[in-house]
């Protein structure tokens, strides 16, 4: 009986000395992964970043499929923080499409077809998504309080060079890894799973590139976007304006499609 009796306290001391020890890794790697954001929302901008309340970007937009071009075209991008978005995109003279978001509601239009529609759970589903696992969202820190953040440790990156990783992981089982240069800790890449429009889970990347300082405030003029390791689209900034006086009638549906045929203009 005197053995059994030892033999569960020693049970419970072990049980309690993991507990422990897992209890301070945890801790360990919480503070190491805020170490880590802290270092790369300084390299951004610090307060200047974290005070944007708005972000105007224009450039040109490609998609490829299988290591070829399949499309080009211009665009215009509105972000009022956190949560409302309007993009234009135009191929040609004629050929116009515009997204725009707004929380749990969106609207889409497709100048191809002159057909104006409100966008569906699974277009809105996918806009959330895009939010959340951004970088913006990971450095603004609007996701604390619905998710965790981890630091996972370093990652080879170019040769002789290594990243730090962070893993968000949202309540809903949602993750998303991030990379940042150990040695300056600018943003690397970000790369989730998601499922394609077979339904097929696939890995997306997001690898940003040609960080340029517009008024203290840096930003990627180039993201890249793979698809299970394959390019499949890239976003190239000409210009980025900060803190602009955004309408808030730019993000209501019209009542008409006839009023998205004109550019819209800040």
């Amino acid at each position: 009986m005197k053995i059994l009796i030892r033999s569960a306290a020693l049970a419970a001391l072990v049980c309690s000395l993991f507990a422990a020890a897992n209890a301070q890794a945890t801790a360990g790697s919480a503070d190491q992964a805020e170490a880590v954001l802290q270092k790369a929302i300084q390299n951004v901008g610090g307060e200047r970043y974290l005070k944007v309340s708005s972000q105007v970007g224009r450039g040109r937009f490609s998609m490829f499929k299988d290591g070829a071009l399949v499309s080009f075209q211009s665009f215009l991008d509105v972000i009022v923080f956190p949560d409302r978005e309007r993009t234009e995109f135009k191929g040609g003279a004629k050929s116009k499409f515009v997204q725009t978001n707004v929380g749990e509601t969106g609207w889409v239009y497709d100048g191809d077809t002159e057909v104006l529609r409100v966008q569906n759970e699974e277009q809105v589903a996918n806009f959330k998504r895009g939010v959340r696992v951004s970088l913006d969202n990971l450095l603004r820190g609007s996701w604390r309080g619905q998710g965790e953040l981890t630091y996972v440790g370093k990652r080879q990156s170019t040769l002789g060079k290594r990243n730090d990783v962070l893993k968000l992981v949202f309540k809903d089982g949602l993750a998303v890894e991030f990379e940042f240069a150990a040695d300056d800790g600018i943003p690397m890449k970000a790369s989730y799973k998601s499922k394609n429009a077979d339904g097929e889970e696939v890995t997306e990347e997001d690898r940003y590139a040609q960080w340029i300082d517009v008024g203290g405030i840096r930003s990627p003029y180039i993201v890249d976007r793979f698809t299970n390791g394959k390019p499949s689209s890239r976003i190239n900034y000409e210009s980025i304006e900060f803190n602009v006086q955004v309408p808030d009638s730019i993000f209501d549906k019209p009542a008409t499609a006839k009023e998205l045929k004109k550019d819209l203009k800040l």
